[in-house]
């Protein structure tokens, strides 16, 4: 997941990343977002990796990106499905459980919870910690991942006993400090 301040060098970044992972371009309204978005979804397809963007069909469909991430709170607007005959992939940023069965019944592929750890991401909210998570990766309806203060130190305490919807982690500043 991208961050100007926290991943100022993005394309550079993603050209390090291994095979098969996944990049949400997180572009804030930048003046450059269709250049860079564009030459991200050009090192994507080289390197197979899925490249979302958040919040930003238009600009998802124009770059040539897999799909959309969605903010909690957009998750009532309508969203695209398709762009012309191609399928996208679509995943939403959730901080609760019912957060979670909205974004269920909004029909995304998958949800990214947050916080779970304690991160020093200015938009990171009060930690819900790995039991909770693991308890909401149980019972979730959709495909999740964890977000927030992952760490390599901390990253297999979710995967302790959580059976059912957990599908990986999702990070910022810890995969930026991986690759610097």
């Amino acid at each position: 997941m991208s961050d100007p301040d926290r991943t100022p060098d993005l394309p550079e970044l993603v050209a390090a990343l291994p095979r098969g992972w996944g990049v949400i371009y997180r572009h804030f309204g930048a003046d450059d977002r269709f250049e860079t978005g564009a030459r991200l979804a050009r090192i994507c397809r080289r390197r197979r990796l899925t490249l979302l963007v958040s919040a930003d069909p238009d600009l998802a469909l124009r770059t040539g990106a897999d799909g959309v991430h969605w903010p909690e709170t957009r998750l009532h607007l309508r969203r695209p499905r398709l762009f012309g005959a191609r399928r996208i992939i679509e995943t939403a940023a959730v901080h609760s459980r019912s957060a979670l069965r909205r974004a269920a019944q909004a029909g995304v592929d998958a949800a990214i919870v947050s916080t779970v750890f304690e991160s020093g991401s200015p938009s990171a909210s009060v930690p819900i910690g790995p039991e909770r998570f693991r308890r909401l990766a149980r019972t979730a309806p959709l495909p999740v991942f964890a977000l927030g203060g992952i760490t390599a130190n901390n990253a297999g305490r979710l995967v302790m006993q959580t059976h059912g919807r957990f599908a990986g982690w999702a990070a910022v500043g810890s995969i930026a400090d991986a690759w610097a």
